[in-house]
């Protein structure tokens, strides 16, 4: 028992709290049509946060924050411009910033000396969830122990604050944006700040992205945006009930997706086990799967 809560409580716990961070701005997105935003944040996210370590020479949360927000503000700018100037539709615009700004991210990782501090290119697209782990765990009690629980990896409680400013900001303004992702022109002339509104939901899913980012890395982000929001789309036509599936169907993507990472492949003979991130992500893609088969509001 002492060895599950030291080296695999930990993880799972960051894990499933990066997962439910990332779905839940992922429902407004997919029913804005703009899931890709998602994705392109997760990626344009790369290069926001080594400038911010190359000026600060910190991976403190802050400096690393304000990066993130200032690369994902500028890819949505840079997004609509395209569109608009160059007239193109807006997911070939989103695919030309965010390959764009991702490989300006990886061209950095290598030409800098960055190693050292565990920013990479394998923990950029990975992730350090494996190693996060939590030694006074192993301490009879460490679970009631307030010395043992301030050790805790920082990550849990960086990815637990996330989760709550994310829920509370779209508590705070669910019914004005819930009406400007249905009908944005009825929006307006009511007089809402739907641009505002569209700016703080990116700002939300940039918070979540950044906060993942260096726990679970890019791949489960972008699996996190997409996948159970569109499952539980699935599976219901009311708002609420899609964000309480998307949040069910995360959680049991990373705790799911972790424990096939690590046990799988022992069940099935190997000797080694496989990558949590790519885990999490294949499971949430067959979930996914099942709901496009199975849902009861999948399209014929």
């Amino acid at each position: 028992m002492s060895e599950f809560i030291a080296l695999s409580l930990p993880p799972m716990l960051i894990g499933t709290l990066a997962a439910m961070a990332c779905a839940l701005p992922g429902n407004f997105l997919l029913l804005r049509r703009q899931s890709l935003i998602g994705d392109a944040i997760s990626h344009t996210v790369l290069p926001g946060i080594v400038v911010a370590f190359l000026l600060t020479g910190s991976l403190a949360a802050l400096p690393m924050m304000l990066g993130a927000a200032a690369a994902a503000l500028l890819a949505v700018v840079l997004i609509e411009l395209i569109r608009r100037f160059g007239r193109v539709e807006p997911g070939a615009a989103m695919g030309v910033v965010f390959t764009t700004m991702f490989a300006a991210g990886v061209l950095l990782l290598e030409q800098t000396d960055t190693a050292s501090v565990h920013l990479d290119v394998e923990h950029a697209l990975y992730g350090n969830l494996e190693s996060l782990i939590w030694l006074d765990g192993f301490v009879p009690g460490a679970l009631t122990d307030p010395q043992a629980l301030a050790t805790l990896p920082p990550e849990l409680t960086r990815m637990a604050l996330t989760l709550a400013v994310i829920a509370l900001a779209l508590w705070i303004f669910w019914r004005p944006l819930a009406l400007a992702t249905f009908d944005n022109g009825f929006a307006q002339s009511l007089g809402l700040p739907v641009t505002a509104l569209s700016l703080g939901l990116v700002v939300c899913a940039a918070m979540a992205a950044v906060a993942a980012f260096d726990a679970v890395g890019s791949i489960i982000v972008i699996a996190m945006f997409i996948c159970p929001p569109a499952s539980a789309r699935l599976m219901t036509n009311d708002l609420k009930h899609q964000i309480a599936w998307s949040l069910a169907f995360a959680a049991l993507s990373a705790t799911l997706g972790y424990v096939l990472a690590g046990y799988g492949p022992l069940w099935l003979g190997a000797e080694a086990s496989v990558s949590a991130a790519g885990m999490i992500a294949t499971v949430s893609g067959l979930i996914l799967g099942g709901a496009a088969l199975a849902g009861p509001h999948r399209k014929a």
